[in-house]
């Protein structure tokens, strides 16, 4: 274990920092939900409040990738993510506050993959969510509303988004092209069937440009980008291993969301399909099919880097090609993520997030 592993965990004590924690992902953190909130069926969502924090509940997530094209065509992925983690329910304006802040961000290109993370607890400014006006950070990273103060437009419509690594830096602006997308049963998401559920609502329809800072020098690039929003106390069941996610833009203007969560036997997948004017269409637990066809060895692990998505009530069918398939996030819980591209019945680009292949 690394110094910096070692901080975290007697930050959030030892009782997170396990193998099963490692291979679950970040909701590995969230395997106790004693005294801390339920995400409960038909609870609407509050806007602009629900873009902020959740202190009663044990785990969330601000999640922002990007599938990006330079002028000359070529291709990369951006990534953004702060994660917060409470030991005890609610929060508190100092150090005494139970809340912990995780942030990571990345860029992926097809010959590199650059990668940093950020820590902090709650309590001194260096890192939480503001819900009006908009703005999440974590040190120098930030999301941030650009909106003017009194505008009738969602808070998440207009955005800022920054991070810098070592040897990277990224500055994009991101404008709404649709509207906010309720996931699982208007926003509840079952990850079980045993009932583990979370919050979790997208804007999946963000124009993005901007600039990227990369060893070789700048880059204006424009693309698309996915915002997903998640809070739980409990959301994978003591069997679960890790899960494998997919968001994908379709070139008719459709979106979908879907994945897999693994265990001993055929795992629990759950998808949404998005309509191009941003109607969801939750599909039946089981609809979608994931299936490996290619493994890749990336930083000592077996990793699954090409994928068969089939719906066949949708006729859709489609395998998936990483634009890296080095794409290996070496942060305080490992796991895979970068731009891939799809074909099939459909083309188009999109991300893929996989834990638990530690």
């Amino acid at each position: 274990m690394s110094v910096k592993s070692l901080l975290l965990c007697l930050l959030l004590s030892s009782a997170v920092c396990t193998a099963d924690a490692q291979a679950q992902g970040f909701a590995g953190l969230g395997t106790s939900a004693d005294g801390f909130a339920i995400p409960q069926r038909g609870v609407p969502f509050r806007f602009p409040a629900d873009h902020g924090p959740h202190p009663d509940y044990r785990i969330e997530w601000w999640y922002l990738t990007a599938d990006l094209k330079g002028a000359d065509g070529k291709a990369y992925g951006v990534q953004w993510t702060l994660f917060r983690s409470a030991l005890a329910p609610g929060a508190k304006a100092d150090w005494s506050s139970p809340q912990i802040w995780m942030g990571n961000a990345a860029i992926t290109t097809p010959t590199a993959h650059y990668v940093s993370e950020r820590l902090s607890r709650d309590g001194a400014g260096a890192a939480g969510v503001n819900a009006t006006p908009f703005a999440a950070w974590i040190d120098d990273w930030q999301m941030k509303s650009l909106l003017k103060a009194g505008s009738a437009a969602d808070a998440l419509s207009l955005i800022d988004l920054r991070a810098t690594g070592s040897n990277f830096r990224y500055d994009l602006r991101l404008s709404a092209r649709g509207p906010i997308v309720a996931q699982g049963e208007g926003g509840y998401s079952v990850k079980s069937a045993g009932g583990q559920a979370s919050n979790y609502y997208s804007q999946p329809f963000y124009a993005a440009e901007g600039v990227l800072k990369l060893p070789d020098g700048e880059v204006a690039v424009t693309g698309e980008a996915w915002l997903d929003r998640e809070w739980s106390s409990q959301p994978l069941s003591s069997d679960q291993t890790g899960w494998d996610w997919f968001s994908l833009h379709l070139e008719n203007g459709e979106k979908l969301m879907g994945f897999r969560l693994r265990d001993s036997g055929a795992g629990f997948t759950s998808a949404t399909w998005i309509a191009a004017d941003g109607t969801p269409t939750p599909l039946p637990a089981g609809a979608l099919t994931i299936s490996p066809l290619k493994t890749t060895d990336v930083a000592g692990h077996k990793v699954p880097t090409q994928w068969q998505l089939d719906i066949p009530t949708r006729h859709f069918s489609v395998t998936t090609t990483p634009l890296n398939a080095q794409a290996w996030m070496a942060t305080r819980f490992p796991y895979w993520e970068g731009p891939i591209s799809f074909e099939g019945s459909q083309k188009g680009r999109g991300y893929l997030e996989m834990t638990g292949y530690n």
